[in-house]
């Protein structure tokens, strides 16, 4: 039986690294006999907005929930604020589909470039779990007095007993798994609700699990130990945004945004998992070739993993370590020349050998 794959290669250089990654993947095919892909692409974006209106097509989820994984590029493009690209296309699939998981990995891996000195692979090894479906994303509020002298915004943080609890229970599930401890990160000395409630409902759940490490870190701190003392996380669990900000924050230290993976989990699998590099549409550079493919490729090793092809996924990041080592088959990004179709084809080649 064929795996259903979405595709939603997006805008600016999305559509260049999502076609290594979809490359990749049917080389991985040609190999293993076991494994088929069916992929229907979908135009949906800012491009498209700029277009029809609208970033996908009113039956749009109804279309995408017939899949196993969507398979995302990038989304953002001059003339079509954040603020629209994020709420109606990456917040309504998040949602919509209960993916509230968002799992990325910041690892070091071997051959990647590391601002921080005297830093080895082991130093940098973490994996954030984010709270991906409420939190201060929910997006809901009031926008009052428009325009006049009085104007008020309300923006509302949403943190259910049920949306905490299974994200943190996932956490501790998975650093069990791994082997490692579980950090959580929240702000509860200035967030007297929200953060408060996070942190009390961490600490009941941490008794659950007398078998792993636990401890907790207001954010501002966390983000001081990223850079100082990274050894200190295994698995890191928290909000919506502070995952997202402080996950950037480890794309830095870990070789950069052309290195950053995303999943987007429904665990149960009653609705489709999303895959995706992290770094954006780079409209700067679209077009060029000169985007590095490797964390949507990295994604494509999340995807197979989650459906079940874990010598394939470690395979692939294996591969990206001897790339990132040899040195020879880089994208500008990393200091070399390569295009991002050089850089798919190298890894191709290595899976062919």
């Amino acid at each position: 039986m064929a795996h259903k794959i979405a595709v939603i290669a997006g805008d600016g250089i999305g559509p260049e690294v999502i076609g290594e990654g979809i490359k990749v993947l049917k080389e991985i095919e040609r190999l293993d006999d076991t494994i088929s892909f069916e992929f229907d692409f979908f135009p949906w974006g800012c491009e498209y907005y700029l277009k029809h209106g609208k970033m996908m097509d009113e039956d749009g989820m109804e279309r995408l929930s017939h899949f196993e994984a969507i398979y995302l590029g990038a989304v953002g493009y001059p003339g079509v604020p954040d603020h629209i690209s994020l709420r109606d296309l990456l917040l309504v699939i998040r949602k919509g589909f209960d993916e509230y998981i968002n799992l990325r990995p910041v690892k070091l891996l071997k051959g990647a470039p590391c601002p921080l000195k005297g830093v080895s692979e082991s130093d940098i090894d973490m994996v954030f779990i984010r709270e991906n479906s409420e939190g201060e994303y929910y997006g809901t509020g009031a926008w009052l007095y428009r325009d006049s002298p009085q104007e008020v915004v309300i923006q509302d943080s949403v943190f259910s007993r049920k949306g905490c609890e299974r994200v943190i229970r996932y956490a501790f599930n998975l650093a069990r798994t791994l082997g490692k401890s579980v950090t959580s990160i929240s702000k509860g000395n200035a967030l007297n609700y929200s953060m408060v409630f996070w942190d009390q409902i961490f600490e009941e759940i941490s008794k659950e699990y007398p078998d792993v490490e636990t401890h907790s870190l207001l954010v501002d701190a966390a983000s001081m130990f990223m850079v100082k003392a990274p050894k200190r996380f295994g698995v890191v669990v928290t909000s919506n945004l502070f995952g997202d900000i402080l996950t950037d924050l480890g794309a830095a230290i870990s070789g950069g945004m052309g290195l950053a993976a995303g999943a987007n989990l429904n665990p149960e699998r009653r609705f489709p998992s999303m895959f995706e590099p992290i770094h954006g549409s780079a409209p700067d550079i679209a077009g060029q070739g000169k985007a590095n493919p490797l964390a949507s490729i990295w994604s494509a090793s999340q995807m197979l993993e989650f459906l079940g092809y874990k010598k394939w996924a470690d395979k692939l990041i294996t591969i990206i370590e001897e790339i990132l080592e040899e040195k020879k088959v880089m994208t500008p990004d990393l200091g070399g020349c390569a295009s991002t179709s050089d850089v798919g084809n190298e890894v191709v080649r290595k899976l062919s050998e």
